[in-house]
């Protein structure tokens, strides 16, 4: 059978659903790796693991947990089933029961169970060049849910509530169920693609937990990004050093809600929501470096809130660019910057408030930057370090608590209230360590501090004071967290 390098850096990005299952399980840094004579239980799909450290990525792949789900028939049908838990606490120095602009991890002392994840997938085989099929679903319970719906199909659409994401399978304010992907895949040879509803290539850090080095994530993801996507994305792998990514989604975090209440009627092309998704990825001849980007170009739906388009909604065009640089700078050190810059047009004063009176002739920008250091230490433990600056240029994507922006529209009945918008800069640097005594198990403690420059003096502040509270706003500039989580794979 042929051999084949695999790439020492994992994210999906870089080895795409294109090499066989067989030989991602048998990862040799740097070597040349023999495919396995019986190639028919495949890795899970390593979108999971970009926001990893590389190292911890191998050995995810290389040393996979055990599956206690997976059964002799779902194998030899290349079927794998399996799943994680991850669930923690963390709190601010303020004492406030909201952890001010953190969203996964949003509540003060609460013990919160983030995701119980169960996956089921067959991930495609096309090593010998002929054809072959795939498939992925998730179905995602937990406090993080409600941060990753899509209108039409796990939260309600846009003209039920006038709102994002008002959860549509939640159980409670904090607990709900959520379908993050449901997708089939085809390829052929070094070419394949998605059809359905699955996560977003874009940037560098992931929705599922057993993905992200960090407990919390950062503000560029959190408010900047998509996190799912609806259509096709096909990719071609060129060559070892280049692949190929592009297609056609139906806009940001959104299954099938249409625009039968899109209010812009002075903007072109306000009835159609399909945006372009679409990028490359580049890797050195030592593998040791790699350079992804990604962009989206498409109509979103934007609520309005007040005045004569109250109740509808501005569909226009959003545009957005990720980039992000992963360079191995030893076997046991790495470093990853990412930069992102999103565009918001077609706002007019007026008809799009609390940001109508911030946007510069109806268009609103925000990007960021995020540095990443990862150290390992031992087999166990590899520490880490985030330094992240996100701007909202306008006002138009952070407020909080996000989880009472999602449930606000349902009516207060001691919901509690929506604070923001912040328009300004955002800072944070976070440190933190992974340690894992087992494949299965890792424990993710961590300590962050944020702090919030304004563009202008007196706005509302995002820490402590009465945030989440009616009528009331934050007091202070910065926050200090300290929390962390385990995760258990199964």
């Amino acid at each position: 059978m042929p051999t084949m390098r695999v790439t020492r850096i994992v994210p999906p990005w870089l080895t795409g659903g294109i090499l066989s299952a067989g030989a991602l399980s048998s990862v040799a840094l740097g070597q040349t790796a023999p495919a396995p004579a019986i190639p028919n239980v495949p890795s899970e799909n390593l979108q999971e693991f970009r926001a990893l450290p590389p190292q911890e990525a191998e050995d995810e792949v290389e040393n996979e947990p055990e599956r206690y789900l997976q059964t002799e028939v779902l194998s030899a049908a290349r079927i794998k089933t399996y799943g994680w838990l991850a669930a923690g606490i963390g709190a601010n120095n303020w004492g406030n029961p909201w952890n001010g602009t953190i969203t996964f991890v949003d509540r003060n002392w609460q013990f919160m169970m983030n995701q119980l994840n169960l996956v089921n997938e067959r991930t495609l085989d096309t090593e010998d060049g002929g054809w072959d099929w795939g498939g992925r679903t998730d179905l995602m319970y937990g406090t993080d849910t409600t941060f990753t719906t899509a209108a039409g199909l796990d939260a309600f659409n846009y003209n039920r509530y006038n709102s994002y994401f008002v959860p549509r399978w939640a159980s409670s304010k904090y607990y709900g169920l959520a379908m993050p992907q449901l997708y089939a895949e085809l390829g052929r040879g070094d070419v394949s693609a998605k059809f359905g509803h699955f996560y977003t290539p874009i940037g560098y850090e992931v929705v599922p937990a057993v993905g992200n080095f960090f407990y919390t994530i950062n503000d560029t993801f959190q408010y900047g990004e998509p996190f799912t996507h609806t259509g096709m994305l096909a990719q071609w792998k060129q060559t070892d050093q280049t692949t190929w990514f592009g297609g056609v989604v139906n806009g940001w975090d959104n299954w099938n809600s249409g625009t039968s209440l899109a209010g812009n009627t002075w903007y072109p092309g306000f009835n159609n929501n399909a945006g372009f998704l679409g990028g490359a990825t580049m890797k050195n001849s030592d593998e040791s470096q790699a350079l992804t980007i990604f962009t989206y170009s498409g109509n979103m739906m934007n609520p309005v809130f007040t005045g004569p388009l109250a109740g509808q909604a501005v569909n226009a065009n959003r545009s957005y660019i990720s980039t992000v640089y992963i360079n191995e700078l030893s076997d046991n050190l790495t470093y990853v910057f990412q930069n992102d810059n999103g565009w918001q047009f077609g706002l007019q004063d007026g008809m799009y408030t609390p940001v109508a009176s911030q946007t510069n002739n109806g268009l609103a920008q925000w990007y960021g930057l995020v540095n990443y250091l990862f150290y390992k230490t031992s087999d166990t433990t590899t520490w880490g370090m985030r330094f992240e600056y996100f701007r909202d240029n306008n006002g138009f994507r952070v407020f909080n608590p996000l989880r009472n922006v999602n449930w606000a529209p349902l009516g207060t009945n001691g919901l509690g209230g929506v604070n923001g918008p912040y328009q300004g800069n955002f800072w944070e640097v976070t440190w933190g360590v992974n340690y894992r005594p087992n494949k299965n198990w890792v424990f993710r403690p961590e300590i962050r501090y944020d702090w919030y420059s304004p563009d202008h003096k007196g706005g509302p502040l995002p820490y402590g004071g009465s945030i989440g509270q009616l009528g009331g706003n934050g007091a202070h500039y910065g926050q200090l967290f300290g929390g962390g989580d385990f995760i258990f794979q199964f």
